[in-house]
């Protein structure tokens, strides 16, 4: 057999590389879920490519507190990403946008649908400059459908998909979370999508739309409700902490003024539990024996565990606790999380060095490879920061770039 001519052969990848290394992502999306997906691929690896319109930067740069005028969630946002400016509605930002899809695998968009069809940057367009791209498109309803053209956000969907009404006590009012929880899940949801419809590629060469609506992921992890529903007639109501499907469950003060959140889903931990804090008699009952009739006496079980709890320091819950081989955990701030011996351990918070504000402690990557780990190369980076770069190895030149800016397009 002739060996491979070195001058033509591939390069031998790096065992050691990131998993993700050579794909590349554009994100042309905004706040949340859709920029939450890119920055998840490119921990690992990706070289993802952020476009925000030249005068109208990505809403997340200015979303919640900023140090020295330099917004912090973006910071973590837009990690590991490099950005461009790019005016999509112009000829210019068209055409350049078309170029970079050329040398893409995936694009991650939210706009309202119809939007990229309006520019002529549809699905047609876009897979016929190259069959092999990805489409990802995260709305509030999805793609189709009577509610698909509503402005859509995350907050809706934790109130359509039922997660509101579940949450609080049962006297009081839906409680909506105080973060992106839907677009959060959304976002990992579409990371996952993007990777099976690159596992499809693989087979069979082509590329495909993935369509993600921000009412749906957080649906499919509330359970089975749907099913409960359909079999039973089932409505779940408003428990506060308690849960209807096994008991003692909640939080509970402890006798410094903290709180601690105690679980017992499997039946030996709930018989450890009672008999830690003093009522083994409990266990002998004939409802204690699974968690629902558990559940139907949460108010006994509460009293007990409450009791004992209230009677202790929370170090001293935690302790007794533990040595019982029971689950309990403190209820803990970001002060706290930021000091928890377990987090450190894991490196769950981490340092990244910032040309802007110096070092900047942010989450860590979302899991941990042992042979090929992500990492976070750098913090989200100032608007349109890389636009040169970029641009100039598509191989535009210094007047292209000159046309496309007197055009407004950069």
């Amino acid at each position: 057999m002739t060996p491979p001519d070195p001058a033509t052969a591939a390069p031998t990848p790096d065992p050691a590389a990131p998993p993700l290394t050579g794909l590349r992502v554009l994100d042309l999306a905004t706040l949340f879920a859709g920029p939450l997906a890119a920055t998840l691929l490119g921990d690992f690896g990706a070289d993802v490519v952020k476009i925000e319109h030249p005068r109208r930067p990505d809403p997340s740069r200015g979303h919640g507190p900023s140090k020295d005028g330099v917004g912090l969630w973006w910071k973590v946002l837009g990690r590991n990403k490099r950005t461009v400016t790019l005016d999509l509605s112009t000829p210019g930002g068209r055409t350049t946008l078309l170029r970079l899809v050329r040398t893409a695998d995936v694009v991650v968009e939210n706009f309202r649908p119809g939007t990229l069809e309006k520019w002529d940057l549809g699905w047609p367009e876009l897979s016929a400059v190259n069959p092999r791209l990805v489409l990802a498109r995260v709305t509030g309803f999805g793609q189709f459908g009577p509610y698909a053209h509503r402005p859509g956000f995350g907050t809706l969907a934790e109130a359509m998909s039922g997660f509101a009404a579940l949450t609080g006590e049962p006297d009081a009012p839906p409680t909506l979370p105080p973060f992106g929880l839907a677009d959060s899940i959304a976002g990992l949801t579409t990371a996952y999508a993007i990777m099976t419809a690159l596992a499809a590629r693989d087979r069979t060469g082509e590329g495909q739309v993935v369509d993600m609506a921000l009412i749906e992921p957080i649906l499919a992890v509330l359970g089975p409700h749907p099913t409960w529903y359909d079999q039973l007639g089932h409505v779940q109501p408003r428990t506060g902490n308690r849960s209807q499907n096994n008991a003692p469950r909640g939080t509970y003060r402890t006798a410094d003024g903290t709180w601690v959140a105690v679980s017992t889903s499997a039946q030996s931990i709930a018989e450890r539990v009672m008999v830690l804090v003093g009522r083994p008699d409990l266990i002998d009952a004939p409802w204690f024996v699974t968690g629902e009739g558990r559940a139907r006496h949460a108010d006994v079980l509460d009293d007990a565990v409450g009791g004992w709890i209230a009677r202790h320091t929370r170090a001293d819950v935690l302790a007794a606790f533990e040595k019982a081989e029971a689950a309990v955990a403190p209820v803990q701030d970001v002060r706290d999380v930021m000091e928890d011996p377990q987090y450190q351990a894991l490196s769950t918070v981490t340092t990244v060095d910032d040309p802007e504000l110096g070092p900047l402690r942010m989450q860590n990557v979302l899991f941990r490879l042992s042979a090929t780990p992500g990492s976070i190369r750098w913090a989200g980076r100032p608007h349109g920061a890389d636009t040169e770069e970029v641009l100039t190895g598509l191989g535009l030149t210094p007047a292209d770039l000159a046309e496309l800016r007197a055009e407004g397009a950069l």
